[in-house]
């Protein structure tokens, strides 16, 4: 994914080339940050509070410092949205720690670095293929489903799956059970049920899609819940689908080879329903238009 122009700095827009960040920045070292990955669609930052209200938690966890007011951060985004031109696009956004008792360099005065950058869509395939990663996940640790700048697992993990041939990885935590991919969410559907594993006990990501289906959809003839979920329960499921940001619902094609069952109808019916709340989200948050930062 190759980013666009200009990056966000500090309030400030910048090349993506000019060199701002230092090794004695303990964050940059150690991946000491939150970051969130937002939709821009036709100029507005989908599900924006959501976003924010996951990073002000997560940073407020891992003890990173969070002095960011949701309006005030929405400009600066929208503003770089501007800048690039990406009224359709991936926009990435991290708070990362710059003071700490771990190698940090003397003179750094800014408790914290905000830093977003943008990116064109991503062309997902038809349908994906997944496989299994076992005890990927630690649904009892307490920073289970925190979304972290010390990402390094999930690449490597994403990268073994594209020379596998696969699409994701299928995380499995320490009892053998579902949590995610290694950047998805994961539902299955079952008679009228659409089920995804818990927050509580799987280690998996609060994945805004994720809420949106769980708490917006209201479909008559769907029963959205969590449930703990076993590689049999997706094996045997009417449809498996996977979703994010950016993916929206991708369909599961096969797991290890071995395809699985399809239910079309229902999921395209999921889809129309997503798609109708996001337009609806977006014609009641349209961007004005702004003046573009400082370069």
């Amino acid at each position: 994914m190759i980013v666009h122009q200009y990056l966000l700095h500090n309030q400030k827009l910048h090349e993506t080339k000019d060199a701002l960040l230092s090794p004695g920045q303990v964050g940059f070292m150690n991946g000491w940050g939150v970051f969130s990955t937002l939709r821009v669609a036709k100029g507005v930052l989908f599900a924006f509070e959501r976003h924010f209200r996951r990073m002000r938690r997560d940073a407020d966890l891992l003890r990173v410092p969070f002095c960011y007011e949701a309006e005030e951060l929405s400009e600066s985004l929208l503003k770089l949205v501007e800048a690039n031109r990406a009224f359709d696009a991936t926009l990435r956004v991290a708070v990362v720690r710059n003071k700490g008792n771990l190698f940090q360099s003397p003179g750094i005065k800014r408790e914290t670095d905000l830093i977003a950058f943008t990116a064109d869509l991503t062309r997902w395939p038809v349908r994906a293929k997944l496989g299994y990663m076992p005890n990927a996940r630690f649904g009892a640790c307490p920073f289970a489903g925190t979304k972290v700048t010390s990402w390094a697992q999930n690449l490597a993990w994403y990268e073994t799956a594209h020379a596998r041939g696969l699409d994701e990885f299928v995380l499995l935590n320490e009892d053998g059970r579902i949590s995610e991919c290694t950047s998805a969410n994961i539902f299955i559907i079952r008679g009228d049920q659409v089920l995804t594993p818990p927050i509580t006990t799987s280690g998996c990501l609060p994945g805004v899609t994720r809420a949106i289906l769980l708490e917006e959809i209201d479909l008559p003839a769907v029963r959205f819940s969590e449930a703990e979920l076993s590689p049999s329960d997706l094996e045997e499921a009417d449809q498996v689908f996977i979703c994010s940001t950016t993916r929206e619902l991708l369909p599961v094609g096969e797991i290890d080879g071995e395809p699985l069952k399809q239910n079309p109808e229902l999921l395209q019916e999921l889809q129309q329903a997503f798609t109708l709340y996001q337009e609806k989200y977006i014609s009641t948050h349209s961007s004005r238009t702004r003046e573009p930062l400082a370069v």
